[in-house]
């Protein structure tokens, strides 16, 4: 009689090596996919904006776009096929600068810090993946970098996910060792391996987006909780040569601190040392949840064991941790959701007015531009069904405008966005 072989031993085994052919297999054709959505130059390129956009972005009146066109104080600019004037990122900006020198009310067209005002470094954290982390920060990057502010976006999340929107694909871009990522401004230098600390400048890249820099994240990035660790192993032992992880992206910023009104950090979705790095360098947080029950519960969590290893980290550095605002931005909103309406209403009632006004609606505009690695202010309007897009621009724009109210407020002034008096 012949033996049974166990179903398990019949079945087709998966191998590393087999995981690792699937990886190269999508990281070659996602690499193509993009190509093709960045022709004919292989790179991301920013489109251009038509009238309303830039009166919603600048607070200038349509009738007044006339006739400072008609009078030659503003600059000739490209028109589309039906005779439109479409503009330019720069081209908004040279706007902007003509009305802070002509327009009542100048200083309302350059909204971003002024003398004694410091650099206001955001981080976007929550405990759970899928909370919109990645997706609010590079909207609110690119709206803030369309309404005249000088920003900074940092991807601390290994996974690289910021780094996608700006172009790069993490797996391949920063293979090489001169690539240098976020990781080289913060890890540990190891003289004898002839491992060094990069400078701020260094790792940030000018990027397709006008008033808008970023740092990429890269697999690498991952090291540095293990890293952290070891460093603090020495500091226990009285062998540490480096400062702590609490200060480092701090210290890294410095160098920067003059050139930005405004960094973005995406944190990832867990508490390690690259989150409590970010945080710590932090004048403010933006807790992004979405209004269900596991979700809230998530966040419980996350702020009890954040406020507990930051008192710690605070203690230990004898630095007090304080930040100018926490705010929490409630996302991924369907308004017609009954149990997640009454769970926002609940948040507002325990939360009070920390929680955000403004919902980040749950758009298919939104996922529909992210599938080519693009936001719906990079978007062509042409390529999406125009009530979806409105809807879309209608909420991010709100709780875009309430975030940069509170982030004025921090500077010590009054501030409703877009209220530039023409």
């Amino acid at each position: 009689m012949n033996k049974q072989v166990p179903l398990r031993a019949q079945r087709d085994r998966v191998g590393l090596d087999m995981i690792s052919r699937y990886a190269d297999a999508l990281a070659r054709s996602l690499d193509e996919e993009m190509r093709k959505a960045y022709q004919p130059t292989e790179h991301k390129t920013l489109r251009r904006f038509n009238v309303s956009e830039v009166a919603e972005l600048t607070g200038i009146s349509p009738s007044n776009f006339r006739a400072r066109h008609k009078d030659g104080s503003f600059p000739d600019v490209e028109t589309d096929s039906r005779g439109h004037r479409t503009y330019s990122a720069e081209e908004i900006d040279q706007i902007r600068d003509i009305m802070f020198r002509t327009g009542k009310n100048g200083e309302a067209y350059k909204p971003g810090r002024r003398l004694g005002d410091e650099m206001q470094v955001i981080s976007v954290v929550n405990f759970k993946g899928g909370s919109s982390k990645t997706t609010t920060t590079i909207h609110l990057a690119q709206r803030y970098a369309l309404r005249g502010y000088r920003v900074l976006a940092i991807d601390m999340d290994p996974q690289g996910s910021l780094s996608t929107f700006f172009g790069f694909r993490p797996e391949l871009d920063f293979e090489d060792e001169d690539s240098l990522t976020i990781y080289d401004a913060i890890r540990y230098e190891d003289r004898k391996a002839g491992l060094r600390r990069a400078s701020m400048r260094e790792v940030i890249r000018k990027t397709y987006f006008k008033n808008l820099d970023m740092c990429p994240a890269s697999l690498m990035l991952s090291e540095y909780d293990s890293e952290t660790a070891n460093a603090l192993t020495q500091v226990a032992t009285g062998r540490a040569q480096h400062s702590i992880f609490a200060v480092r992206l701090t210290e890294a910023l410095q160098m920067v601190k003059d050139d930005y009104d405004i960094v973005l950090i995406d944190c990832p979705p867990q508490l390690g040392f690259t989150t409590l790095t970010s945080l710590a360098a932090s004048t403010g947080l933006i807790v992004t949840v979405v209004p269900g029950m596991l979700d809230v519960a998530s966040m419980s969590q996350f702020l009890k064991l954040t406020t507990e290893t930051m008192s710690v980290i605070s203690s230990s550095t004898k630095r007090p941790q304080e930040y100018d605002f926490v705010k929490f931005l409630i996302t991924r909103y369907e308004p017609s959701d009954g149990p997640q309406t009454q769970m926002a209403s609940y948040l507002r009632h325990i939360l009070g007015k920390q929680v955000l006004i403004n919902p980040m609606l749950k758009s298919t505009a939104i996922s529909d531009a992210g599938m080519t690695q693009q936001t719906i202010y990079e978007v062509e309007p042409k390529h999406m069904v125009k009530s979806t897009l409105e809807r879309a621009l209608k909420s991010m724009n709100s709780a875009a405008n309430e975030i940069e109210a509170v982030i004025q407020n921090a500077w010590g002034r009054e501030w409703h966005a877009s209220s530039s008096t023409t």
